[in-house]
């Protein structure tokens, strides 16, 4: 008998907050869809749940352990990480398509990262990147 249970009932349902994005991947398969509007509707995602975006934490505040730990992630690895923090990547057709950045912004949120300051930091760090570009003049970016 398995020494891990997890009351399903007790997990938040990523997919529950993920359905415009599963059906966007779904249209994909039909119709081309420009990455711009997966990486909207994922941080539309990440924003409902965590009230950050991937955006809002730079890969530098991660240990080595934790890029590690990323990297050899695989779905059945992923789908007991999620469930340890209280959260379930499994959506209506099995695991959620974006499973990877899901565990990353689970991750975040357990090592203390999902904060003001390092939202500003990334954001400033984004901004910079844009502006140092060759005819680049200024940076919009909607709050």
């Amino acid at each position: 008998m398995s020494t891990i249970a997890f009351d399903q009932f007790a997990l938040t349902r990523i997919a529950d907050f993920a359905r415009s994005l599963s059906r966007l991947h779904q249209a994909a398969r039909r119709q081309r869809v420009d990455d711009d509007q997966f990486d909207r509707e994922f941080n539309a995602v990440c924003q409902s749940i965590w009230g950050y975006t991937i955006d809002d934490v730079s890969d530098d505040l991660f240990s080595a352990e934790d890029h590690l730990f990323l990297d050899t992630l695989d779905e059945a690895h992923a789908r007991i990480f999620a469930a340890e923090q209280g959260y379930d990547l499994i959506g209506e057709t099995g695991m959620l398509t974006d499973w990877w950045g899901f565990c990353w912004m689970i991750l975040a949120e357990k090592r203390g990262l999902l904060t003001a300051e390092n939202r500003a930091a990334a954001r400033a760090a984004i901004e910079e990147k844009y502006l140092a570009a060759p005819n680049v003049i200024g940076v919009i970016i909607g709050r």
